[in-house]
């Protein structure tokens, strides 16, 4: 169990990582629809999607899991909502099932790996919920369609797990300001 202290969140702090999480959620849930495919085997969303472990990386570096849960499940709510009101309600479930699925592993397996080498808990755990979303999002939202959701799921995760290894930089730099846990006072 990891003993690790971390600095309080503020209702400030957590309204804004949920509006920047509901933001990224319902944008990739609108640019993964069919208008917005890149070509055949690539939608906008899987640009835009991975930033959300991006922020849950940091929330849980800086707060712990239980404040990154906690923003998990609110943005999910959130974001679920939104994303039936402006994108295809089996988009939106697809989205909301694979998001809690996801962000949850990605809560686990960074908070276990979190006192190893700095870029080995966001890489490792973004890696694998970013296979679990993908593959459970498209399975959810596309499967029985005329959609080409194999297709579209490889180059999705291919993508996905490309940019989770480029956002290690900013993890890096931002994990100095805004990830790591200021001094706790005891």
């Amino acid at each position: 169990m990891n003993t690790a202290r971390f600095e309080k969140m503020t209702i400030n702090q957590t309204l804004l990582a949920v509006a920047i999480m509901g933001l990224i959620i319902v944008s990739s849930n609108i640019l993964v629809q069919p208008q917005f495919h890149i070509n055949a085997w690539l939608t906008w969303g899987a640009i835009t999607y991975p930033i959300c472990f991006l922020v849950t990386d940091l929330l849980n570096r800086r707060f712990g899991p239980a404040r990154a849960r906690r923003v998990v499940f609110i943005g999910f709510v959130f974001a679920v909502l939104a994303s039936y009101i402006l994108a295809d309600a089996r988009i939106a479930t697809a989205s909301g099932a694979a998001f809690l699925t996801a962000q949850l592993l990605d809560i686990l397996v960074f908070d276990r790996l979190r006192n190893q080498s700095w870029w080995k808990a966001p890489f490792v755990a973004g890696w694998l919920a970013a296979i679990i979303d993908t593959f459970l999002f498209f399975g959810v939202a596309f499967v029985g369609t005329d959609v080409p959701w194999v297709t579209l799921a490889t180059g999705d995760v291919g993508v996905k797990l490309a940019i989770n290894a480029m956002l290690l930089a900013p993890f890096r730099i931002l994990m100095w300001n805004l990830g790591r846990p200021r001094s706790v006072q005891a």
